[in-house]
Formats: structure tokens, sequence, C-alpha cells
């Protein structure tokens, strides 16, 4: 009996979808709740899981087209593959004498090992990892469950592949046309559509302006380094930049609310609480999970949902709430090697911070010239309700912070 397969519901005003990657062929063996398809949706990818256990049926859409909630992607036949990897068998072997009677039998264990290569399905982030260095799966051996090709399977190849320059330097010697020029065409994933969209929307809305500020960070890295082998013993994470900077960022917009205020029509929303969205970076591009009631947190429960956050969105399972609202986003540039940038507004928000790359800079203190770790701090702000003076106050108060910890301890 063919059960159908449907478009799940995903999410609050979300009735769309791209298929992006089909994970299963016909004929393939599912199991219940194991992933078939994977949808490619505004914010995050979606693993659509099979309801019932049997063979893969036929594909009713294909991928990069676009689906509706409710809609039929496809069905499974419940029992078990058996039958199926028999029927694909016979005609191989009937085939076969036409072409060589004697090793009749041969062309059933090859069937056997393509069907076996399929269930090895790329995960969107494999299949991302897989395009960015130009390697085909198929000489790709796979490590993880099933078989199945992980990240690292990818980055082993694509190291084995740069550390072997014999194939690549006989190449062109063989191709007589060494002077062609390749061109490669890739349709834009909806979530980077919708990046470019809504980056645009803000730009073309909001009156943008960005100002800058630099900070010492000797207390925080020395802090840091003091504490960080307890820290991580007693809460089970590593202590990192972004839990102080989170921390001081919530006092900050406490004292500078228009900071953490957004625009609705004629009105000015004013939020007494701070969800703080952090820019997370995923296989199919930027995503922004938000830190609910960031203000209400400690440094290491901070540390913490921002670990998971990144983690699940490697992974590709960052579930569709966890990227709704959002009051200031915080963007660090600075694990890029960034040393200065004018980050974009997240509409509805107001304001981003954007962090960057920590380096040795000769500073005056004192009257003396001394070295210093220094970082660059960049706030872009919606003038139309933050003024310039509210904007640097908002700066000064998250340096200050950062400069002496201490303040964040005693809410100062």
């Amino acid at each position: 009996m063919a059960t159908e397969v449907l478009v799940p519901v995903l999410g609050e005003s979300i009735s769309e979808a791209t298929l992006g990657e089909w994970l299963k062929q016909p004929g393939d063996a599912v199991a219940v709740d194991e992933p078939i398809a994977s949808l490619e949706t505004d914010k995050v990818s979606v693993e659509v899981p099979s309801p019932v256990a049997g063979v893969m049926g036929e594909h009713a859409v294909k991928v990069g087209d676009t689906v509706q909630v409710g809609a039929l992607l496809a069905t499974v036949d419940a029992g078990g593959s058996a039958p199926a990897k028999t029927e694909a068998a016979a005609p191989a072997a009937t085939a076969a004498p036409t072409a060589a009677p004697a090793p009749a039998a041969a062309p059933a264990p090859a069937a056997a090992d393509e069907s076996s290569d399929s269930p090895a399905a790329l995960s969107p982030s494999v299949r991302r990892a897989v395009l960015e260095h130009g390697l085909d799966p198929s000489t790709i051996k796979g490590t993880g469950k099933d078989g199945r090709i992980t990240k690292e399977d990818v980055a082993a190849a694509a190291a084995n592949k740069s550390s072997a320059p014999a194939p690549a330097a006989a190449a062109p010697a063989a191709e007589p046309a060494g002077s062609a020029r390749k061109e490669e065409r890739v349709k834009m994933t909806r979530l980077r559509q919708t990046i470019a969209k809504r980056l645009k929307e803000a730009q073309n809305t909001a009156a943008m302006l960005t100002t800058f500020n630099d900070v010492d960070m000797t207390a925080v890295i020395e802090a840091r380094a003091k504490y960080k082998d307890l820290f991580e013993k007693k809460h089970g994470v590593r202590l990192g930049f972004m839990g102080f900077f989170v921390k001081a960022a919530t006092m900050a917009l406490k004292d500078i609310p228009s900071v953490n205020a957004s625009i609705e029509g004629d009105e000015i929303v004013y939020h007494d609480y701070a969800d703080i969205s952090v820019a997370v970076s995923a296989p199919n591009g930027l995503v922004v999970p938000v830190i609910r009631d960031a203000q209400d947190l400690t440094v290491a429960g901070i540390e913490k949902t921002i670990g998971d956050f990144g983690k699940r969105a490697k992974d590709g399972t960052l579930k569709m709430d966890e990227m709704k609202g959002g009051t200031f986003t915080i963007s660090n540039g600075g694990v890029f090697g960034s040393l200065m940038s004018t980050p974009i507004i997240n509409p509805p928000q107001s304001a981003v911070l954007g962090l960057h790359r920590i380096e040795e800079r000769p500073v005056v203190v004192d009257g003396q010239i001394v070295i210093r770790p220094m970082m660059y701090l960049a706030l872009s702000y919606d003038h139309r309700i933050i003024d310039g003076r509210e904007a640097v106050t908002f700066l000064v108060a998250l340096k200050n912070a950062i400069q002496d910890p201490t303040r964040i301890l005693i809410d100062l």
C-alpha cells in the first residue's frame, strides 16, 4: 500500500518551500522517520521524514521546484525492501546473457553495489561542502551511519585532492585546449534569496548610519585565561568572548532603550526585554537564531545557548521558532579575520553590533605608548529613532563593561 508523503507544516507565516535535495531514490529501502528529502525555506533547511517503513516510490516533484505546505512530495510503499531489490536485480541478470553468457551472475552484485551507494545520500551541509570543493561524491568514502558521507569525509577528500599535484599537473598536458574557461551556474537557495531580499529592504527602508569605537580586550582576555578551565569544568562549555559581549550589550540596552526598539507604522515599540540575535554561519548561508531573555541569563547560560545554536546550525537542525523575533543583533566577523565592517540592520530591529578581530596595536595609556589587544566595534543603527548621541553612548557603555568586567557583576 502506497503512503503519501506531504510537505509538512513549516512554521507560522511560511506557506512554501523549495525542494533542495532528494535523500532517497525510487526503490531505496526507507525506515520510519528516516529523512527522504530536504526542503529549503526562507530561514532553514528542513528534512522530511518518511511516515512509514518500506520502499521509496516515485518522486512527485523535482529538485528546485517550489512546493506548498500540504502538497504531495512522493509515495512510500509500506513493507520490506527485499522485493524492490529483487526486482531491480532481475533485469540486470536477464540482460547480461545477451552481452556475455559466461559472467551472467556478475551484474547482480554490481546492481547491489549501486543500490548500496544510494542510501549514502548527502545532507544539505555535506552537499554544500561538496559543491564548494568541486568534488565528485561518488569518489568519497562515507564513514557516517549506513555509509553516509560526512563533512569530515569531504574535508579529508579535499585535503587529499590538494596534496596530490601529479594528477592535476597531468590533466592540462593531456588537454590541448588549455585556454578553455569554465563557468558554473548554481541557482540561489531560498535561504540566500531571502537574505538578499531582507538586507536590501533594510538599506532601502532604514536611515542607516554606522558609528565606531575600539575596546581594549586586556581585562577580558586575562579573565578568560584565568578561569576558562574552571568554567568549562563547572558548566560543561568553553568560556568565549561572546558571553561577555552579549551580557554587556543587555546592560547597555537597558540604559539606552531606543537601541532595543523598533518601528511599527508610525509607532516606536520599546521592549523591556533583550532578545539577542546572534549571527551564526551555516552551510547554506548566515542564520540568526535568537537568545531569548538574554538579560536574565548568566554568562554561562549565554555561552551554552550560543554553542548549541552553532552546532545545530551546522547540522541544519535549527527550528523555525528559534529564528523569529529578536530585538538586537550581534555579528562577530572577527572569527573570520575581519578588521572593520559596517553591518546591516536585521529588520525590524533598529541596530546591529559588529565585532571584529583582536590585534595588538600601540595605544596611549597614562601618557605612555603601550601595546594592547584592541578590537574595533561598529554599531549600525536606524537614525529615524536612534540619535547619534544615543548610539555613541551605547558603544561607550559597552566598551566600559568590557574593559572592566567587574561592571557586569555589579550591574554598573
